[in-house]
């Protein structure tokens, strides 16, 4: 069996500037508008304006959490069963790809670096997470398409202080909390049309970022 690659994305600041095309920093959770797209048409003739996009919006908590060296997260927002999902939670990430098993139960740490084995995205509507308790956190994404690479994604790094809305189309894989336990407010379309890439299935990649910028 081949070995299974790490692969390094960059870890840029959060910033308007850098999040162009991806989304945008949010300030006010409960001013924030969630972009909803129109059902798609089958043929030539259009949708009847106002309608295909009435499903709204559903809000819910975010909570992100280290178990050892693996990083759960679980979406209230949404409720649905998938492959993905072990009791209602999702692995997030790692700190660690070792095996090694006295590691475990140890007092918690900062993760170094953080790897990511699954990415999604939703064609029907934006997401938006807003941090409650002022905590750094990071979230890796790439722009849209299915044609997607382990290399084409980037992690931003937030600060806490202010939220993240990402556009509809672009991958992401939730948030990533340096702390050993992160709560946020979440917003995104209520349909929730979920599209998955599984790197260790495709590639056998695995992709990882640092938690601290450079500098």
């Amino acid at each position: 069996m081949n070995e299974i690659k790490e692969i390094e994305i960059p870890l840029l600041e959060a910033t308007n500037e850098n999040l162009k095309g991806y989304g945008y920093l949010i300030d006010n959770y409960d001013e924030s508008n969630i972009e909803i797209v129109t059902w798609p048409k089958q043929g030539w003739r259009e949708i009847d304006e106002g309608t295909g996009n009435e499903g709204g919006i559903t809000q819910g908590s975010f909570e992100v959490w280290w178990d050892d060296k693996i990083l759960y997260g679980k979406n209230n927002a949404v409720q649905h069963k998938s492959e993905y999902e072990i009791d209602g939670k999702y692995i997030l990430g790692y700190s660690s790809l070792s095996q090694d098993e006295s590691k475990k139960n140890v007092p918690y740490v900062p993760p170094k670096k953080i790897y990511m084995w699954h990415a999604n995205y939703h064609p029907d509507g934006g997401q938006l997470f807003f941090p409650t308790q002022n905590k750094p956190f990071i979230s890796p994404l790439a722009l849209p398409g299915d044609d997607i690479k382990p290399e084409d994604f980037k992690a931003f790094y937030f600060d806490g202080k202010k939220g993240l809305y990402i556009h509809p189309d672009i991958w992401h894989e939730g948030v990533f909390s340096i702390n050993k336990k992160s709560s946020f407010k979440g917003k995104q379309g209520k349909v929730h049309a979920r599209v998955s890439i599984d790197f260790k299935k495709e590639f056998n990649k695995y992709i990882y970022f640092k938690t601290e910028l450079p500098g």
